[in-house]
């Protein structure tokens, strides 16, 4: 009896299938012990399996010791997993181009690594979303972000961010800062930015475009606190707020925001970093009606272990509805974080579960929007931040 009521504890304990299905996802989370042989294994361990009468949790290896088992010889949980070691050398790798002044080949980083340069490559790019050397030119980017932010000329921000030539980073330069390096280390002046402030179904909506595009369509409870986030992210550029006839592009977007499985026949501007761009364009894939994991876009990007920069790139999203980040969810299919709220997050999604998909509406995209606009929203303000 007393056999049977163990067995039963341990098939109710959801570790147990993580153990059955040799999960080496869970390696680190917890070991298992077995009273029939005196060890102790990782949940990933590729041993024959245990009844389940024999087998105890721990939370630790240590704990483990302490009620007298010993570490298995073929897992050796008592030593850092495989994962965790790849993990850790991709970290230290991540570290060194961060510091290094040029960018490292990858026979540097492979032999850096002990590892060869095609299983580095690799390795790299699942655990971080990016090739070193695409990992390499964000920092560059990210670096030369900070100097001019910080006042540094742009011929010293080029260099010291590890470009090799000032033509090479002129030409990436529009998709890096969205205007010019002498606009974007003065915050942005002369950049002119047309925006309005408007109210929908979802509360209040700013949209914002630049030359190039729409660059902003952001959602909250408040104008005021939404004009604070344009005007931090442009500090020192021209906000325009008096343009009457941009508010026939409102009235698409928030067409968008009521029929979202319409789309936005419009331009957008799209900054980020080329992470950040990837993970992007995997969510304008996703078609309306249809939800995604942030493990499948990892998966669909070629980078699996990447689940939390996928995530970190959808709450960067400044282009809420356009780039359809509330059509990520969890692994579960439940609702995650939304920048925007939870609560609109769903209500989005009901609206795209029931949109009708008529011939008319995908004739004509851009009319059914505008019109939907007109028709259930109005712009209420178009106001310069104060």
């Amino acid at each position: 009896m007393a056999y049977q009521q163990r067995a039963a504890a341990t098939l109710a304990d959801p570790r147990w299938a993580a153990v059955v299905a040799r999960d080496s996802a869970a390696d680190g989370q917890f070991v298992y012990s077995v009273a029939s042989t005196g060890v102790y294994c990782r949940p990933g361990c590729s041993a024959r399996l245990a009844s389940p009468e024999n087998v105890r949790f721990h939370t630790t290896p240590a704990d483990a010791e302490q009620a007298g088992f010993r570490p298995c010889r073929r897992c050796q949980p008592d030593r850092q997993s495989l994962a965790a070691q790849q993990a850790a050398t991709i970290a230290a790798l991540c570290r060194f181009i961060e510091a290094a002044e040029r960018t490292p080949t990858l026979a540097e980083l492979a032999a850096r690594s002990g590892v060869s340069s095609y299983h580095l490559h690799r390795l790299f790019k699942a655990h971080t979303g990016l090739t070193p050397r695409a990992y390499a030119a964000a920092q560059r980017a990210r670096r030369v972000r900070y100097e001019l932010q910080h006042g540094v000329s742009v011929t010293d921000a080029i260099y010291r961010a590890g470009y090799n030539s000032s033509g090479r980073f002129y030409e990436e330069s529009r998709q890096l800062l969205g205007m010019t390096p002498s606009a974007y280390r003065t915050g942005g002046s002369n950049h002119r930015i047309r925006f309005a402030i408007g109210d929908c179904s979802l509360g209040s909506i700013l949209v914002a475009q630049s030359e190039h595009g729409i660059c902003a369509i952001l959602l909250g409870d408040d104008p005021e606190s939404l004009a604070h986030v344009l005007q931090d992210r442009f500090p020192a550029a021209e906000l325009s707020g008096d343009d009457a006839a941009f508010a026939q592009r409102v009235a698409s977007v928030v067409g968008l925001l009521e029929r979202p499985g319409l789309g936005l026949d419009l331009p957008l501007d799209i900054r980020g970093t080329a992470f950040q761009q990837r993970v992007w364009q995997a969510l304008q894939e996703i078609p309306a009606g249809r939800t995604a994991s942030y493990t499948e876009i990892a998966q669909r990007m070629g980078s699996p272990k990447a689940v939390r920069a996928v995530a970190g790139a959808c709450a960067a999203n400044l282009l809420a509805v356009a780039i359809p980040c509330h059509r990520v969810v969890r692994q579960d299919g439940s609702l995650a974080g939304y920048r925007w709220g939870v609560d609109r997050k769903r209500l989005l999604l009901e609206r795209e579960a029931i949109l009708p998909e008529t011939a008319a509406s995908a004739a004509s995209p851009q009319l059914d929007a505008e019109q939907a606009g007109a028709e259930h929203h109005k712009v209420l303000c178009q106001g310069a931040a104060s």
